[in-house]
């Protein structure tokens, strides 16, 4: 048996004969009632999502999940729970988001409304995003450039922080801990206060792992993983003040500072590199509810810096990027005629170039209006969208359409088809050595369609959703190079295929069963090519998998919440005319989470197995992941 099933038995035993004559009829809070991954778009506090997309496909990750995840990073939680690829360099490395055949940076990262991707590399690093700091995450498949703005291809990673209350004296602290393999250690803190007129909360938490596992190297030798330490920290505060009874003003200031060793690759015999990610992201908003209608304004500030160190061949490098974004907008809802939203984006990006530090800019300034109308007794929605945007004193006009019908109280059917753009990043455009000015944008249209079926039969419910999607796109960008890598546009690359999410539950008692199925097919194909007898016509194109796919299943019972978790990515070829490849592999997650009471104060216990199958295989090329491996935690609320 493996050493972490022996802990989490011994974990559960020793919790089980803690708190039994406890707990017993007492009322726990964040019970696990719900335990299931839903589609529904009142889950987000986005009214883009919420009032003006009703035929995009949006999957929101229910709270014991995210509870279940609270110690680990948004990437850990994407990759085990949602048909997307995660493209991870490794154990609490570079994890990168790719949804539905799309690149990296074709993919957007919004964190209350505000995208967070690094301003020069246009692509953010989930594996530095802790999900103890995200109060809701939500998924949202397709383009809708019209709404996210240019760069939205693929689809959007929605991150909220949580909703205030104003309740006189109210206040809740809760301290989190966590340990596992390889010298994991993390600590983490959350508190709450509010009055009458004024909300604050504030979230902190570290991190610190040796990463020290074990490996095969190219040559077939057993190693431990070396040069591959990680620190980290990160705070988030949260204040609101109620300015009156319809308007709030609120700010948010997160810093983290993500410090790693990054360890040599199965080829390599040992590695110095080092690389600290900081990142300051500072939001004001304010909302003000109007008759019929609402009106809204926030302004971010972010800055990420990078310092990459090799005191191999002497490299020492500091990129700092900037990023500026403004919305303002306003929502008026009339009775029978529908709602309009009209709001005016403005995103300012500015980085310095390593080595030559020059200054290299980026604006986007956008006019942008959504119109939703339901008819035939509410059953069908349908939202048209359009966005003018300038970029860079460039001009593009960016429509789109989407809808849903009810057919029957049990199914719905929804349908997207959206213009895309994505204009080359500050470093695809300026990097030293390497950039390309030459570059044109990224651009095409998307087109999705799917249904979803939800029963209730007394004590059994059903959820299933069908998609599929078709996407060309223009000129695609890919890196290309030996010594020094430079961006090329090489191709028209064509997307399609469909997605699958499947859920049965039954409650029986104090019993809840739970089983579930999501499944993603992707072809991405490259229709045309600039390089002349690459090989890439028609073949998938580099790290995207054909096939990929997670299993739930498991129980509730009362306090108790058991789940195992398994996960399958198909090949993913590492060159365009599919001549290497990795092979496919699948991981099996153990999970486990109890809630109870110690004397007057709730506490939970979580644990999880991963990899308990020892599956040894890489996501990225040379760079192998753990075997099995765990981590268990603590939550108490004070």
């Amino acid at each position: 048996m493996p050493r972490c099933f022996v802990l989490i038995f011994i974990i559960f035993i020793m919790r089980i004969c803690l708190f039994t004559g406890i707990v017993h009829a007492q009322k726990v809070v964040d019970t696990l009632k719900e335990v299931d991954v839903k589609s529904k778009h009142n889950v987000t506090g986005d009214v883009k999502v919420n009032e003006f997309s009703p035929g995009q496909k949006v999957t929101s990750i229910d709270t014991a999940t995210l509870q279940q995840y609270r110690m680990q990073s948004v990437g850990d939680l994407l990759a085990q729970q949602v048909p997307v690829f995660i493209k991870s360099y490794g154990f609490n490395a570079l994890s990168t988001l790719s949804f539905r055949g799309a690149s990296s940076a074709q993919s957007q990262v919004l964190w209350n409304g505000v995208p967070i991707q690094n301003a020069a590399l246009g692509v953010a690093d989930v594996s530095t995003l802790p999900v103890m700091l995200m109060s809701r995450v939500n998924v949202v498949y397709g383009g809708s450039a019209a709404l996210w703005g240019s760069g939205n291809v693929g689809g959007a990673l929605l991150l909220e922080s949580e909703k205030p209350s104003f309740e006189s004296g109210k206040h809740t602290i809760s301290l989190n801990a966590a340990t596992g393999s390889f010298g994991q250690y993390a600590a983490g803190i959350g508190a709450a206060a509010s009055g009458r007129k004024w909300y604050v909360s504030v979230k902190a938490m570290g991190q610190t792992a040796a990463n020290n596992y074990a490996y095969t190297d190219a040559s077939g030798k057993a190693q431990d993983m070396s040069n591959s330490r990680l620190q980290s920290g990160s705070v988030l505060l949260h204040a609101v003040y109620k300015s009156g009874d319809q308007s709030t003003i609120g700010l948010f200031a997160w810093y983290q500072d993500y410090n790693r060793e990054i360890p040599p690759t199965t080829y390599e015999s040992y590695s110095v590199k080092k690389q600290v990610d900081g990142s300051l992201r500072l939001l004001l908003d304010w909302d003000k509810k109007a008759d019929h209608g609402a009106w809204y304004a926030r302004s971010s500030l972010i800055r990420d810096d990078i310092r990459y160190d090799d005191t191999e061949v002497l490299l020492h490098t500091v990129s700092v990027a900037y990023q500026y974004y403004q919305e303002a907008g306003w929502r008026h809802r009339w009775n029978k005629a529908g709602q309009l939203l009209v709001f005016v984006p403005v995103q300012l990006s500015w980085m310095t170039v390593p080595f030559t530090h020059e200054t290299k800019h980026q604006s986007r300034v956008a006019v942008a209006a959504a119109y939703d109308i339901k008819l035939l007794k509410d059953k069908l929605n349908i939202a048209a969208n359009v966005r003018g945007e300038t970029i860079n004193g460039s001009s593009i006009l960016l429509p789109g359409a989407d809808a849903s019908y009810t057919l029957t109280h049990w199914l719905l059917l929804r349908a997207n088809v959206q213009r895309t753009y994505r204009t080359p990043t500050l470093n695809e455009l300026y990097y030293y050595p390497g950039g390309n000015p030459s570059l044109k944008p990224e651009q095409g249209w998307n087109e999705d369609a799917g249904y979803a079926v939800d029963l209730t039969w007394g004590r059994f419910m059903l959820h299933h959703d069908v998609s599929v999607f078709n996407r060309n796109i223009q000129d695609w960008i890919i890196w290309l190079g030996s010594a020094i890598w430079t961006p090329h546009n090489i191709a028209e690359v064509h997307s399609r295929g469909t997605e699958t999410e499947n859920k049965v539950e039954y409650r029986i008692d104090k019993w809840t069963l739970h089983a579930g199925v999501n499944t993603a097919y992707t072809l991405a194909t490259t229709v045309k090519s600039n390089i002349q007898n690459d090989g890439s016509i028609g073949k998938q194109i580099p790290y995207t998998p054909r096939y990929n796919g997670q299993l739930n299943i498991g129980f509730t019972h009362g306090r108790l919440y058991v789940n195992y978790n398994h996960t399958y990515t198909g090949y993913r070829f590492t060159v365009t005319d599919e001549s290497e490849w990795l092979e496919p592999y699948n991981t099996g997650n153990l999970q486990l989470m109890y809630n109870a009471k110690l004397g007057a104060r709730p506490v939970q216990l979580s644990a999880q197995c991963n990899n308990i199958w020892n599956q040894q295989y890489s996501v990225v090329g040379y760079r192998p992941m753990p075997g099995v491996n765990w981590m268990a935690g603590v939550r108490v609320w004070l």
